[in-house]
């Protein structure tokens, strides 16, 4: 559908579609976006926004973020906040990519130490960090060992000598949700996950180095919080998630809600990619429980990363990690739904958080921060296109508007399939590396999919964002070396 003809503007940076525009919203929607961005939204993000907006339970308003684009169901870069007693939960609104998230990484070196080694340490980390369409892990796990993994998360990786114990405290939810069960899980998704503890994958997956480059310094005060405290300063930036385990969950859910959506519950959707059930009904619960096995795997997945990373920088420069600084900043997701508690209307409520393809952004002073960072805001990671650069944020009080919830990447505006058609990957490798950027990737058609036009301008969503007041920048990372799956 086209831009909806009552799509009201708010602000600047805030667009509405009433809930009267069709008669099943219980709910408004939100998108947040300046007016070139509301311009370059594709038309599928306001049909999915309005269904969203029709789901049970939805509280305040559908959101998108200003990265949004065409999903399954949701839109990516939507938000949607269930109220926990009567609302619904939906993988729609998580994504098959459970914990699709990021993880940054600082180190003590300068674009100066790098540059002699830039080559060999992306050859190193191409061979040591797995990448592409059903790569496998270099650390072979039995099925009772992931079955481990998947209820205790990354605390399993530190207790077996892959990380440090400050890694735990630096990731969301400490690297494990509690509450997993993978009694829930189904042995499809078991065999599927067993073998990719440590991998990147596919897609729009990589592994990154990056500058910090003084003049992209836009907060010192919370920047050397943060650990960047130098010019030129090298850090690693790496996105992926929970492989086929986290997939095959959420396809055998989507198929039991679908079964029962209708003939059990009453309810009925717009899309069947919204497929849902009761949050506290039977089949409601166990994909909770299955779904937070996923999000475990997934923090471990980062932290075996995390430790090869580690490994191949101290391969290149003869040093420890420990002397090479190499200290995690920050693990967030963006595919999670989670329980948290929110003040609605003057009252605190407990909800559960649909956040796709969109960050958690918890302000200064909230639980849930680490103490380390607690009077700055939480690390907000976000990835933009690999040509282009990246940024580190701060959640801020404002953010409340949006249940601490802001944008996760570039968010698309050319399909993969376009952009394959439109560029070679072979040319593409030879132009990056021309213009400073060394890249290792597993698949020439893979990286013809993630060129930077098939990208939104990744300033321009975090100008959006901070300009909403959902989050707050404190440094852009430009690109030096890439790893691609």
């Amino acid at each position: 559908m086209p831009r909806p003809s009552e799509l009201i503007k708010i602000t600047d940076t805030i667009w509405e579609i009433p809930r009267s525009y069709k008669s099943t919203m219980r709910v408004p929607a939100r998108i947040y976006a300046t007016e070139k961005l509301i311009d370059q939204m594709d038309d599928g993000v306001y049909e999915q926004v309005i269904n969203v907006a029709a789901l049970p339970g939805i509280v305040n308003y559908a959101f998108c973020m200003p990265d949004g684009h065409w999903g399954y169901g949701f839109p990516i870069g939507g938000v949607a906040a269930m109220d926990a007693t009567d609302g619904v939960i939906s993988p729609g609104g998580i994504g098959f990519d459970i914990n699709c998230g990021v993880r940054l990484v600082v180190t003590n070196l300068t674009f100066h130490d790098l540059t002699p080694r830039l080559h060999h340490l992306v050859d190193r980390l191409f061979i040591n960090v797995p990448s592409g369409v059903g790569s496998k892990g270099l650390i072979k796990i039995s099925g009772k060992e992931f079955l481990q993994i998947a209820d205790n998360g990354a605390k399993w990786c530190i207790d077996h000598g892959y990380g440090w114990n400050e890694d735990l405290e630096r990731t969301e939810e400490g690297g494990v949700v509690r509450g997993a069960d993978s009694s829930k899980v189904s042995e499809k998704a078991i065999e599927r996950g067993q073998n990719q503890l440590g991998t990147l994958g596919s897609g729009n997956h990589y592994l990154e180095i990056q500058v910090a480059r003084e003049k992209d310094v836009f907060d010192k005060k919370i920047a050397h919080a943060f650990g960047i405290t130098m010019p030129d300063q090298v850090v690693v930036m790496f996105h992926c998630g929970s492989r086929g385990f986290g997939h095959q969950i959420a396809t055998d859910y989507l198929q039991t809600f679908l079964r029962v959506m209708g003939s059990k519950y009453s309810i009925s959707v717009a899309d069947r990619e919204l497929a849902c059930a009761p949050f506290h009904s039977v089949e409601g619960q166990n994909y909770f429980s299955a779904m937070k096995c996923a999000i475990n795997m997934s923090f471990a997945n980062r932290q075996m990363i995390l430790h090869q990373i580690r490994k191949s920088f101290s391969e290149t420069f003869g040093k420890s990690p420990e002397s090479l600084g190499m200290h995690q900043v920050y693990d967030i997701a963006h595919n999670t739904a989670k329980l948290e508690e929110h003040m609605v209307n003057g009252k605190k409520r407990l909800l559960l958080v649909h956040r796709k393809g969109s960050t958690r952004a918890f302000g200064p002073k909230m639980k849930g921060v680490p103490d380390v960072y607690w009077q700055y805001g939480q690390p907000v990671i976000i990835g933009g296109s690999m040509e282009t650069g990246s940024y580190l944020l701060a959640g801020v009080e404002s953010g409340a508007q949006t249940f601490f919830s802001t944008t996760h990447g570039s968010g698309r505006v050319m399909s993969r399939k376009k952009a394959r058609n439109v560029h070679r990957g072979k040319e593409m490798l030879k132009s990056m590396e021309d213009h400073g950027i060394y890249v290792r990737t597993a698949s020439y058609s893979g990286l013809a999919e993630e060129a930077g036009d098939a990208y939104k301008n990744i300033d321009d969503v975090i100008d959006a964002a901070s300009k909403a007041g959902i989050s707050k920048p404190v440094v852009r990372l430009t690109p030096v070396g890439n790893v691609k799956g």
